[in-house]
């Protein structure tokens, strides 16, 4: 069984983390993960990922603790290193990565999301949050980095160190959290999800700019801004010479819609 299904549904390519109960991650799913990114990396036909878990449950309950309890402390380094360089794999993918939250979402599990470009959850589907302080340890796969970015010192410090857990609507306040959709079911909430994905999907989008956004902004925050903005104006240039800006440039004066090609 496949620690992470895979597949693809026009643009969109769907990546399910696949361990009951709790879809908690080992190396050997952060192995599959890494590749399965890869794939969508490499696949021309892939415009845009969606992340979620298997079940109703469960979007991710973090590391595997049985795992690590079992583990010596050179394996748990490399453990944290190679899930490190997994999300930064798919941080750094220039296609839009939507997280969608089926279920709790904890510890690494959240780690994970952040990870993603966009996050969706399903309104009561369950909670979310980074408890690690409570096994004596910190949010080791980029929580503590990630979380910060995202909602500041002063309210990341205060989630870690309290590590409680909270609904998805409080998440959403905390800027943790894009939308909280109600669906009454968990296939009408994934079906939600895929054709909000489509909307980032030629040829209604131009989806090389969208990959080229999410560049500016992931690499681009973490720069001095005489910096960003030269990585900026570099990938303007990549986009000017684009056959989808010449289209997008003559669909506006010719007043049609455009029809973007991803290239």
């Amino acid at each position: 069984m496949a620690l992470v299904d895979y597949h693809t549904k026009g643009n969109v390519a769907v990546l399910t983390l696949n361990a009951p109960p709790v879809n908690g991650y080992s190396f050997d799913m952060m192995k599959e993960l890494d590749r399965v990114i890869l794939d969508a990396r490499f696949d021309s036909r892939v415009e845009v990922l969606v992340l979620t878990g298997h079940g109703e449950k469960f979007f991710c309950a973090g590391a595997d603790i049985a795992m690590l309890k079992a583990a010596d402390p050179t394996f748990k380094y490399y453990f944290c290193l190679h899930a490190n360089e997994t999300l930064l794999r798919l941080e750094n993918t220039p296609k839009l990565c939507i997280a969608a939250l089926n279920g709790h979402t904890v510890g690494g599990g959240l780690e994970v999301a952040l990870a993603c470009d966009l996050r969706i959850a399903r309104k009561g589907a369950g909670k979310i949050g980074l408890p690690e302080v409570a096994l004596g340890v910190l949010p080791g796969t980029g929580g503590t980095q990630r979380l910060t970015r995202a909602v500041g010192k002063a309210r990341a410090m205060q989630l870690m160190i309290e590590g409680a857990t909270f609904d998805f609507e409080t998440a959403q306040g905390y800027g943790l959290i894009n939308e909280v959709w109600e669906t009454a079911t968990h296939a009408a909430f994934m079906e939600r999800v895929l054709a909000y994905a489509e909307r980032f999907t030629t040829p209604g989008k131009a989806s090389l700019a969208v990959g080229r956004i999410k560049r500016a902004v992931q690499a681009g925050g973490e720069m001095a801004l005489e910096q960003g903005l030269a990585l900026e104006r570099e990938l303007q240039a990549e986009l000017f010479a684009s056959d989808d800006a010449r289209e997008g440039i003559a669909a506006y004066l010719e007043k049609r819609p455009a029809a973007f090609k991803g290239r």
